[in-house]
């Protein structure tokens, strides 16, 4: 059983809808450590906009955000190029592991509803 329970916990949740209003709810239900940075952004960026023109750009990024977020071995395997990269004194090794987290968001970013 205790097998069973682990296993379930690694499944990574499926892509809202393209939406705010999917992707807030898709967050605070699997990476509510990200709500209140997306809120506060929201009410910066979009909230008291008068045109939606930020609106594809606040919901790029934050797709990106919940898409490696809501799978943790994925996050820290970012979180590690990130960090071996800022700790690197080699100016192409750095490179290398900052092009490889680059792909891994551009790869986030084009992650599709339901995946």
């Amino acid at each position: 059983m205790a097998a069973h329970a682990a296993e379930s916990e690694s499944v990574v949740p499926p892509m809202p809808e393209r939406t705010p209003k999917a992707l807030r709810e898709a967050i605070a239900q699997h990476t509510p450590e990200l709500l209140p940075d997306f809120d506060k952004h929201w009410k910066r960026a979009i909230a008291d906009a008068y045109n939606v023109t930020p609106l594809h750009a606040f919901v790029a990024r934050w797709w990106v955000e919940y898409a490696i977020a809501r799978d943790p071995k994925l996050d820290a395997h970012l979180q590690d190029l990130e960090h071996r990269a800022a700790e690197s004194t080699d100016s192409a090794e750095a490179k290398a592991l900052l092009e490889e987290a680059s792909k891994i968001r551009h790869q986030a970013l084009r992650t599709e509803p339901g995946e």
